[in-house]
């Protein structure tokens, strides 16, 4: 018996297994076809994951072209380092910054110590040393200014030394001198444009206009941009061509890189916007000047004018108080210390005046000539005949429309009113130059004229005084509507009486 059940037993096993294998054949397809499913399950998902991404990227796609330009993130450059900024300021000929400034002498200084044969760098130096000087009224720094230019020329002899030493002469109000060295850096460079703006100044102060307007036109042919554009507003000007000097500085301040710059423009424009009368428009130009930069005291200087104007004269002693701070002129505190005056505040006026004088010492020692202003002070508020003779000596040295004008005026409050009325007349002769639009000057001739008895001519100009500007000064504005008053109606003469 067992050996039966022993022999039953493989045979069960492999009945077992053959009934196994059927079992698992008839599993696999169904196994095949679940996986098959899920197969397909996951194509199906991924084709779905596949579309929403692509749609996802056509939306952000559109978002994007849909955005401003400038919506897209960019990392900003580095700025320049300060000395650098001032160093590309200075080599185009525009305003810089005062710090800008101070970093720059420190960094070429420094650079000199060690590289003291670099004649460019001394040329740089000298040319900031100018700028500073100019923009502090601190004439110390125009002896260093000239001793580095010239040793940059005992290096190598170079047009950009040669130009900072006409700007240097020009910031002296020497400009016989600024037109020497200017003509010089012509000659050895003709095509640096930086030249031209020197001789522009030099040609003005010396008033030969023709000149002025000549290296202008070359300026132009040279080069284009903020700083020409200013330097045309400028010549513009002195031609009596407002609205274009006008749009000149306006494209010029919108188109200025650094704010120094865009801040000297807007003083400008400040400036001929007073000239013309347009109290409101000048005041804008000078405080946004001073909002952009404040060390633009050009512009404080010209809010203390307009508001004075404006009757506001709480504000106009604060800014000119502020400008004279800082830029110690003696320009302004003639302005402040008539202001003072007009008030009935003789005490604060001498003190002004005092200032005045020895900002006309500080000045001399520096190798700055001041005599002009000097000479509308004596004028007006000292010895005429002083006046008379520092200015016909300034006259010899540079006849330009401002020194006529200013000796004109001494002369006729000296009792010299047939000498005078040439000057007057050569101040605003068109012809000759003197096409400037200015209500001071038109007034002095006036005012002349009415002292030589030419009644009608005298009439005609005072009151082109007061159409140009009729708020060009609180006392003489006064006193040219009295004047008129007293004329009354007399007949009219030729216009050459």
């Amino acid at each position: 018996m067992e050996n039966q059940a022993t022999e039953h037993r493989p045979q069960e096993r492999r009945q077992e297994a053959r009934e196994e294998r059927r079992q698992e054949a008839r599993e696999e397809p169904r196994q095949t076809r679940r996986e098959e499913r899920r197969q397909e399950r996951r194509a199906r998902l991924h084709g779905r994951l596949v579309i929403a991404a692509v749609a996802g990227c056509v939306v952000l796609g559109t978002v994007l072209m849909l955005l401003p330009a400038e919506r897209p993130v960019r990392r900003a450059a580095p700025a320049p380092a300060p000395g650098a900024q001032a160093l590309t300021a200075v080599a185009a000929g525009v305003p810089a910054s005062l710090p800008d400034l101070a970093a720059l002498i420190r960094e070429r200084e420094s650079h000199l110590r060690g590289h003291p044969e670099d004649a460019r760098s001394w040329a740089v130096l000298g040319t900031a040393y100018v700028e500073r000087g100019r923009r502090t009224a601190d004439t110390a720094f125009f002896p260093r200014a000239e001793d580095a230019l010239r040793t940059s020329l005992k290096v190598r002899e170079n047009a950009e030394a040669l130009g900072g030493l006409a700007a240097l002469a020009n910031a002296r109000r020497d400009f016989r001198t600024a037109r020497t060295w200017g003509e010089a850096a012509r000659r050895l460079e003709p095509g640096r444009w930086t030249t031209y703006p020197a001789l522009i100044d030099a040609y003005t102060g010396l008033g030969d206009y023709k000149a002025a307007r000549g290296a202008l036109e070359r300026l132009m042919k040279l080069r284009s941009g903020p700083a020409v554009m200013a330097r045309a507003a400028a010549v513009y000007r002195d031609r009596g061509w407002r609205e274009d000097a006008a749009a000149q500085l306006a494209d010029a301040a919108a188109g200025a890189r650094a704010p120094a710059e865009r801040a000297a423009y807007l003083e400008q424009a400040g400036q001929l916007a007073w000239e013309r009368g347009d109290l409101e428009d000048a005041l804008r130009h000078f405080q946004e000047a001073v909002r952009v930069d404040p060390d633009q005291r050009a512009a404080q200087a010209g809010q203390g004018r307009v508001l004075a104007a404006l009757g506001r004269t709480t504000e106009a002693l604060s800014a000119y108080r502020m400008a004279l701070a800082k830029q110690p002129l003696p320009q302004y505190a003639l302005e402040l210390g008539e202001l003072y005056e007009s008030l009935g505040l003789g005490q604060a006026a001498r003190v002004q005046y005092d200032l005045l004088r020895a900002a006309v010492e500080r000045a001399e020692a520096g190798g700055a000539d001041e005599q002009l202003v000097l000479g509308q002070f004596e004028a007006d508020h000292g010895e005429p005949a002083d006046a008379v003779r520092r200015l016909r000596a300034e006259w010899r040295r540079q006849p330009g429309i401002a020194v006529a004008d200013a000796l004109g005026w001494a002369l006729h409050r000296a009792g010299e009113d047939q000498e005078a009325l040439r000057h007057a007349r050569i101040a605003t002769d068109g012809a000759h130059g003197g096409g400037v639009r200015s209500a001071l000057y038109m007034y002095h001739l006036g005012m002349i004229e009415r002292e030589s008895e030419r009644y009608a001519p005298a009439r005609r100009h005072l009151q082109e005084a007061l159409r140009i500007n009729p708020c060009f000064s609180l006392s003489r504005v006064r006193e040219a509507r009295e004047a008129l008053a007293a004329l009354g109606d007399v007949p009219d003469e030729p216009p050459g009486h």
